[in-house]
């Protein structure tokens, strides 16, 4: 009787088995994964995504492809609104930046916020740093902030859209030190590049690899750092704080999110996919080539995050005079 019923039990299990149903097999994707990003082809977004698409492929920690899609526009809310109508779905998700958290705090249109999605993971918090011409007769920050104190509104600045770290660090400069300077958006950071490298604007907030290709170039020099310390890549540089300019400091955060509503298997499925691969040697070194700091956060401890920047970026945003609708 008691191999009887060890059999029939092994029946059960190659029956559960088959059918996926055993807790401990857990969800597995069945078909490619949509990656959605909101900026173009070439934007951050895009880029990090392609890139981390291709290590996970190539560790094989995925027994499905990746695919990227864009869904520009509304400074990210075209790209959160698009997950939000995703809910349930359990073969999507979406690379967020700062700004899906921001933008939903000045713009009453964007109405999707990261807690009407679900958190996966943070991946990166990434520095900035302040970048002239090569050729530019300011040397220093401070060189920077007193012409711009002796002629207000005269000197220019390239930037994204008015809720982008770059806008940000503009406003906290400002308010703190009295000076005025303009602010002129562009969709790419291709085109703000070019509009400072070309004279057209005097100064921009740039991440450290995109400016260090640059230098090397002979084409821009640096003013200070945005970052809580200095990158081993610009050892000679200094902080704002070490300037002078005693800011917060606006790390741009990179994660991922899943669409609202999705099972808990498939959010442990996530979960522990991007646990593992932040372990791998190819995401180190892409860390290291990047010069992004290592800002990885699970599920749980993202949400308490968000909850933490978006409090912190309401004060800021109201102390830099940005109206705030949230």
């Amino acid at each position: 009787m008691r191999s009887s019923v060890m059999i029939l039990a092994a029946g059960i299990a190659g029956i559960f088995a088959s059918s996926g149903l055993l807790a401990a097999d857990g969800w597995k994707p069945t078909r490619p994964i949509e990656v959605v990003v909101h900026t173009g082809p070439g934007g951050g977004s895009d880029t990090l995504a392609r890139a981390v698409a291709s290590m996970i492929e190539k560790e094989k920690l995925l027994p499905v492809r990746m695919q990227v899609v864009n869904k520009t526009g509304g400074n990210g809310s075209v790209a959160a609104a698009y997950l939000a109508e995703k809910k349930g779905e359990v073969h999507t998700i979406g690379f967020f930046t700062g700004v899906w958290l921001v933008n939903p705090l000045v713009a009453a249109e964007a109405k999707v916020t990261l807690h009407e999605l679900t958190t996966v993971a943070r991946l990166v918090l990434e520095p900035a740093v302040i970048a002239v011409k090569a050729d530019s007769p300011f040397k220093t920050m401070k060189d920077f902030i007193d012409e711009a104190k002796k002629a207000p509104g005269t000197l220019k600045q390239s930037g994204g859209s008015i809720t982008s770290r770059d806008n940000v660090v503009r406003q906290l400069l400002q308010k703190s030190t009295g000076a005025q300077w303009a602010y002129i958006s562009f969709p790419g950071g291709g085109e703000r590049i070019s509009a400072l490298l070309g004279g057209h604007v005097n100064m921009m907030v740039i991440e450290p690899q995109e400016a260090g290709e640059h230098i090397r170039a002979g084409s821009m020099r640096l003013l200070a750092q945005v970052a809580s310390k200095r990158l081993p890549s610009f050892p000679n540089v200094p902080l704002l704080k070490e300037a002078g300019f005693d800011i917060p400091v606006v790390p741009q955060v990179r994660g991922v999110v899943a669409p609202p509503g999705i099972p808990k298997e498939n959010l442990d499925y996530w979960e522990s996919l991007f646990r593992k691969f932040v372990q791998t040697a190819a995401w180190k070194k892409y860390l290291e080539d990047n010069q992004f700091e290592d800002g990885y956060q699970n599920s749980a401890d993202l949400l308490k995050f968000v909850d933490a920047y978006s409090i912190q970026m309401t004060g800021i945003l109201k102390d830099a005079g940005v109206k705030v609708v949230r």
